[in-house]
């Protein structure tokens, strides 16, 4: 073969020169070795230093940021009837409010959370503008789903935090006793007020430890550290009101205020063994629950705060004093003939002559010429002494908020005129309370007692003994005769029942003296008649259709609702000349 057609061979690469390995100086290694060990050192001793000198500081900064103080709200006391039934509770709520240096709420998420909480974007804008650069409220009083969905929107710096709301069983019906509380649950009104401290307890702090953060930016609690301060929950309060009573007294007063056009009225039923508040009910009223639609009118509580001129109410308590002083029995007559007579320039007058009348008929008649006579025969201080022992210008003692105490005054005693006007109610003011406090004393044998709204509180008080009770006694059976056929009150007689009592109708006092056509409706009584189970006063202010005289007014409410109370006390009727009972 020759040279060209030889087969060509593939050479092979070059061997690859061998490097020896270079030796690193000693002195490198060295070196090398000596920082790596000074990092080492180095990092020691800022472990050393983190877990000694600044360990106390960092774990304040960790804790800083891991726990909290956070409050503790506590439920309120719940306030139940006599017999248990529930007239004010707390229901668990929620509270949503901003913080607008953490939140950032372009229009579509506050139409998102507009949406959530059932308001409009427009509303939901104005509540931020009110608020503060830290916090606004959103919206109080939130039901839990609609908080439910308020926390699903996730959105950052809005928080939801959990309160407690009143509600309010009877509604208008007990509005007045009961009261109420504000938007942040402090009693304003009635016993909610009066027992603020035992119903509100206190609101506690507890530290938590809180890890990551939940939906809106709200830390999520993994643990409870303890408490800073133990709540202490409200305690529950027992009032002496009777609830079935209270919705019978409640709708008997409203029906007649309605029925006779009148501007207002009240209603005081007090247990005649205790004192203890069994109803209490006023009219206008207003319903706790929806205080926005409240008006100034309805929420005065006016059976203990409205003063009036009481009347012919007082009667027995002037023939009580003259009793008590000797100068007369029940059956001592005076000559009232010809219906009239003077006294200075006043003129006093009864309706009709009725010549000679008894003790027991000026007070069955109401003779305003009667009580007159016996009131100038007694001694200066008689009828108002007997008037401040019944507790006119004092408390009753019943501890609601805004009771008035009315004028007693002595300042006329040196006059005729005075004496005789005070007599029959005029020149002193009183309140429903009051005069349901005085017939307790007449229904309990001459005993004041202090009225009292809670249950238990007043059974073991026997009372002071103020007014004699031969005296008394006699006064009662005198008042019987108001309530009989020829009396000034034969509609207030409770069917089935005996009763004692007495009217009275007042003119009301104007800018220009007293108004012929402005008057008050009275009735004042207890029944049965003498074994007394409860003390009732009734006032109807300014009746303007039909009759205007207690009698007519006001004793038909009393013998109705006294009736129906006894029956449901289980009280036996005891007077069978009346009729068969009525059906409530």
């Amino acid at each position: 073969m020759n040279r060209a057609g030889a087969s060509r061979r593939p050479r092979r690469p070059p061997p690859k020169p061998v490097v020896a390995p270079v030796a690193l100086p000693a002195w490198r290694f060295h070196a090398v070795t000596a920082l790596i060990a000074v990092a080492l050192a180095a990092l020691a001793v800022r472990v050393v230093q983190l877990a000694t000198a600044e360990g106390d500081f960092l774990k304040r900064q960790g804790e800083a940021r891991a726990i909290r103080v956070i409050d503790v709200p506590v439920h309120r006391g719940m306030i139940f009837d006599r017999h248990g039934e529930p007239l004010a509770v707390s229901a668990p709520m929620h509270t949503v409010w901003v913080d607008p240096q953490q939140a950032s709420l372009p229009p579509a998420t506050v139409q998102r959370l507009a949406n959530a909480l059932g308001t409009t974007s427009e509303a939901l804008q104005r509540r931020l503008t009110a608020g503060g650069p830290r916090f606004a409220y959103l919206a109080r009083r939130v039901p839990p789903p609609v908080a439910a969905r308020v926390g699903a929107l996730a959105v950052d710096g809005v928080h939801v935090s959990r309160t407690y709301h009143r509600f309010y069983p009877a509604g208008e019906a007990t509005a007045h006793l009961v009261g109420r509380t504000n938007i942040d649950d402090a009693g304003q009104e009635g016993v909610e007020l009066a027992l603020e401290t035992t119903l509100a307890g206190a609101a506690g702090s507890k530290r938590v430890l809180r890890r990551g953060t939940l939906p809106g930016g709200n830390a999520r609690v993994v643990k409870d550290l303890g408490y800073v301060q133990r709540p202490a929950r409200g305690e529950n309060v027992h009032l002496a009101l009777d609830l079935r009573l209270q919705f019978l007294a409640y709708r008997e007063l409203k029906a007649a205020v309605q029925h006779h056009g009148a501007a207002s009225g009240s209603l005081v039923m007090l247990d005649a063994a205790s004192g203890e508040v069994l109803a209490l009910a006023n009219q206008p009223s207003f319903n706790p629950n929806d205080w926005r639609r409240r008006s100034a009118e309805g929420v005065r509580n006016r059976a203990i705060t409205d003063l009036y001129e009481p009347g012919s109410t007082v009667k027995p308590l002037t023939v009580l004093a003259a009793l008590e002083g000797g100068l007369y029995t029940p059956a001592t007559e005076v000559d009232t003939a010809p219906g009239y007579f003077h006294v200075g320039r006043k003129l006093i007058e009864d309706p009709v002559n009725r010549g000679r009348l008894s003790v027991a008929g000026i007070l069955a008649k109401s003779s305003q010429v009667g009580i007159a006579k016996m009131a100038l025969a007694m001694p200066t201080h008689a009828v108002f002494d007997v008037f401040q022992r019944a507790g006119f210008g004092d408390y009753t003692g019943c501890g609601l908020p805004g009771e008035a105490i009315g004028m007693l005054a002595e300042r006329d005693l040196d006059k005729d005129i005075g004496r005789a006007t005070l007599a029959y109610g005029y020149g002193l003011t009183v309140s429903p309370m009051q005069i349901a406090r005085a017939y307790l004393a007449l229904a309990s044998g001459g005993r004041r007692k202090d009225v009292t709204v809670l249950r238990g509180t007043g059974e073991t008080a026997p009372g002071t003994q103020v007014f004699a009770p031969d005296a008394t006694a006699a006064v009662v059976s005198m008042l019987r005769g108001v309530l009989a056929r020829d009396g000034t009150a034969p509609k207030g007689r409770p069917p089935g029942y005996t009763a004692a009592g007495k009217t009275g109708t007042v003119r009301k006092v104007s800018a220009n003296g007293y108004d012929d056509t402005a008057h008050v409706a009275y009735f004042a009584g207890f029944a049965p008649a003498l074994a007394p189970r409860i003390v009732l006063v009734v006032v109807v202010d300014e009746p303007r259709r039909g009759p205007i005289g207690g009698g007519d007014v006001a004793a038909p409410v009393f013998a109705r609702v006294a009736a129906r109370a006894l029956r449901a006390l289980g009280v036996a009727p005891d007077d069978s000349g009346v009729g068969p009972v009525q059906r409530a």
